[in-house]
């Protein structure tokens, strides 16, 4: 097979189980082949290390499928389905050994369950895949057909509209893999019954890497007046209301999510108790502040701040703003459950930020709890890169 043979001490950080080469890592290669074929990964004496899909468009040039123990036949169509259907199998056996949800959560994440580029969520008889690099793009009709063969769904969405796609040079793209939608899916979750906006939604339809989370706001709810900022269709209200609170106010900036939030609460008989708004939720805080509204419960689940290491700083004034005005208007006791999905803002990075909000609004706070993403959202010990959500959850004393 052809090869990448990297520098000579670039091994390690390989060697210790991260699934990425970067292209100043690497030597010389060797070998004909195209970007998006795979390729041996050899050290600078050149002795076998893995397999990679390999792209010399983009800055992580090499990403691991397998150890050179188990190669990948890549010429072969069969063979790689095979491959690609025992990784699933895996992932899907992962998940039944967690006791997790079969009718709804994420059964393929990326480089943690060994496939990197590939990220496929389930939707009761749907599932949404997203195809993120050059390698796994030219493998999509074997992906579709490795997922009929075991999940045998009704049919499988593609979400691949995503900016990320661009350092792969591939544009975004989304339609149907597999089958005809039609209406919105529908899917029980923790006794709750949500609808999923596969086609237009965030992601694949639902943050399904905070579902765990969601209890949370259910946890402290109890005749509590709930502020639910940035609430998306409604994940952590609907489970405040339903754990009991006395009122419940979701804010988005999105009117397509706002009318889903609202469909969702009727959809549970929770729309007594709950009410969306759709408005900037930076503004709105503001304004609740000055009005003299005050909460017993406040959720903060904002999108990414930051995609790069250098936005970090204005992400950081960004989640300190967010999280002073809701120290505000907290009352005594208060829960503030705080979070930040940018992987570039790390846990103590973030924890400093709240830290510093709570200081200038005037309040002390404590750490009651500290969460990460769901179970079915795996994390490799070698790379960071695969856990990047954090949550907090604080108390006003």
């Amino acid at each position: 097979m052809p090869s990448m043979i990297l520098r000579k001490g670039r091994d390690q950080r390989l060697k210790a189980g991260h699934p990425w080469v970067y292209a100043g890592e690497v030597e010389r290669f060797r070998g004909e082949f195209q970007d998006g074929d795979v390729i041996d990964v050899k050290d600078h004496r050149e002795r076998p290390l893995a397999c990679a899909h390999v792209n010399r468009q983009s800055q992580i040039v090499g990403r691991v499928l397998s150890s050179h123990r188990e190669p990948v036949d890549a010429t072969d169509r069969q063979s790689v389905v095979s491959f690609l259907r025992d990784r699933i199998a895996d992932a899907l056996a992962c998940r039944r050994r967690l006791g997790l949800d079969p009718d709804a959560g994420r059964i393929v994440y990326s480089e943690a369950d060994f496939l990197p580029g590939l990220i496929v969520d389930r939707y009761g008889g749907w599932l949404v895949a997203q195809i993120l690099t050059l390698g796994m793009d030219r493998w999509r009709g074997r992906i579709v057909e490795a997922l009929r063969d075991l999940v045998q769904p009704e049919g499988i969405y593609e979400r691949s509209d995503l900016s990320v796609r661009e350092h792969e040079g591939l544009a975004a793209t989304k339609g149907p893999l597999w089958g005809e939608m039609r209406g919105v899916p529908e899917v029980l979750l923790d006794g709750l019954r949500l609808r999923v906006d596969v086609v237009n939604g965030q992601k694949t339809g639902l943050f399904l890497d905070q579902r765990q989370n969601w209890g949370l706001a259910g946890r402290y709810a109890d005749g509590a007046r709930v502020l639910d900022a940035f609430c998306y269709t409604g994940g952590f209200a609907l489970h405040a209301a339903r754990g009991g609170a006395a009122s419940v106010l979701g804010l988005d900036i999105s009117e397509d999510a706002v009318a889903l939030a609202r469909s969702n609460a009727e959809l549970n008989g929770l729309e007594g108790r709950c009410a969306f708004e759709a408005g900037n939720a930076f503004d709105r805080l503001r304004g609740l502040d000055a009005e003299g509204e005050r909460f017993d419960l406040i959720v903060l689940d904002p999108p990414s701040f930051t995609r790069s290491r250098g936005a970090v700083e204005g992400a950081a004034r960004g989640y300190k703003e967010i999280n002073l005005r809701a120290f505000k208007i907290l009352n005594p006791g208060g829960m503030l459950l705080t979070c930040s999905c940018s992987y570039h803002m790390s846990e103590e990075a973030f924890r400093g930020v709240v830290n510093e909000a709570a200081q200038d609004a005037r309040r002390r706070v404590r750490l009651v709890e500290v969460r990460t993403q769901a179970p079915d959202h795996p994390v490799l010990p070698a790379a960071r890169e695969t856990q990047y959500l954090k949550c907090l959850v604080l108390q006003v004393v």
